[in-house]
């Protein structure tokens, strides 16, 4: 029975590590277009 939950508590710290990159990447995308529109920006005015 312990092993079933190991297994099981392991592949959700799996899954929760995935997404969590999942969302610091598209956090440092979003910066990046933010950044880019800013330059795009400024360099017009």
């Amino acid at each position: 029975m312990a092993k079933k939950v190991n297994a099981k508590r392991q592949a959700y710290q799996k899954k929760q590590e995935e997404q969590g990159r999942n969302i610091v990447m598209w956090i440092i995308g979003g910066l990046i277009a933010l950044g880019l529109a800013f330059a795009i920006w400024t360099s017009l005015g």
